[in-house]
């Protein structure tokens, strides 16, 4: 995936850029990268290129890494609510006779689903900042220094 953008700040090896937000913005799994504002979103990169403040760039996601993420957000927490769901109803449901057992198959599965996100917020901490797991700046297309 890439984009163009205005550097807008450099932080010693990595910069700030302003990209246009896209509709996809809202469900993309790189929040710890990205802030929305407005029409615009303001990423996290690593620097390359060298490039400038006001440097017009094309930054690049790492297909692997956006795959791996959009799999990470997306995958875990539907496996675990389907994991939920089955125990819930296969064995949990055993140990609470008087309740229907398609309400704790629920339960268990929204209980699950939950969790899920509470241990990928601790998961995702540990990729926080690392510059492999960054976007980077490829290449600088307009200079304006």
């Amino acid at each position: 995936m890439e984009e163009v953008g205005v550097v807008k700040e450099i932080i010693g090896p990595k910069a700030i850029v302003a990209v246009q937000r896209k509709s996809g913005c809202d469900s993309c799994p790189g929040g710890s990268v990205c802030k929305l504002a407005g029409n615009e979103a303001e990423i996290e990169v690593v620097n390359e290129a060298k490039a400038k403040a006001g440097d017009t760039v094309r930054v690049v996601f790492k297909p692997y890494t956006y795959l791996k993420g959009t799999a990470f957000v997306y995958g875990i927490p539907s496996i675990m609510l389907i994991i939920g769901a089955i125990v819930g109803k296969e064995y949990l449901s055993r140990f609470l006779p008087n309740m229907d057992p398609d309400i704790v198959s629920a339960i268990g599965g929204f209980g699950l689903f939950a969790l899920s996100f509470l241990f990928m917020k601790v998961w995702m901490k540990r990729y926080e900042g690392k510059k492999e797991y960054m976007p980077v700046i490829e290449e600088i297309i307009d200079t304006r220094g």
